[in-house]
């Protein structure tokens, strides 16, 4: 198990936290975003279960902002299909990851799906993408480069492309304008 906690490096002052726990059928990850500065406060949670290979099944996430909270369930099955708060998202089927917006943990799973890539190589998959306030979920590809042992480039064609440092676990040191790790 670890503890994890991030500083935000963007235009927003805030932290993460996320606690990473090896189950006996795969890995539940879980924590909360704060964010606070002019015009910005809100708090984000999340529980994510993922299977041994990194996929994910289920997730829960609430925001609260001044918008008021909100709150999120997605599931999938091991045929890729997925659900929204208990009704069909077929507009989801297909991804194998989510990707909640307001920590960096969620790209640790496609890194560990993808340690076996070679250095200069990449993959590209479909993601639940979970906007924070909103919690609206989206598909959206995301491509994951392996620059070198523990460096990888993410990027989309909604948000651009970031170099992400990783530790010896595939867990997210450094995302580039986003995020930096304060623990170890």
């Amino acid at each position: 198990m670890r503890v994890l906690a991030w500083q935000r490096t963007d235009e927003y002052a805030g932290h993460s936290i996320a606690r990473v726990e090896r189950l006996p059928d795969g890995w539940l990850c879980h924590g909360s975003e704060v964010i606070a500065g002019p015009g910005a406060g809100l708090a984000c949670g999340f529980r994510i279960d993922l299977d041994a290979g990194w996929a994910t099944r289920t997730v829960e996430v609430w925001s609260m902002s001044l918008a008021g909270e909100r709150r999120l369930r997605l599931t999938a099955d091991v045929g890729g299909h997925w659900w929204r708060d208990g009704t069909r998202a077929p507009d989801l089927d297909g991804c194998i990851d989510v990707d909640v917006a307001a920590t960096p943990l969620t790209n640790t799973f496609p890194i560990n799906r993808l340690a076996g890539l070679a250095v200069g190589a990449s993959a590209t998959s479909s993601v639940a993408w979970v906007d924070v306030p909103e919690l609206s979920a989206t598909r959206v590809d995301q491509t994951y480069e392996r620059l070198a042992d523990r460096l990888w480039r993410y990027s989309d064609r909604r948000h651009g492309a970031f170099e992400l440092s990783v530790d010896d676990d595939g867990l997210v040191v450094d995302y580039t304008g986003f995020a930096s790790r304060v623990t170890t």
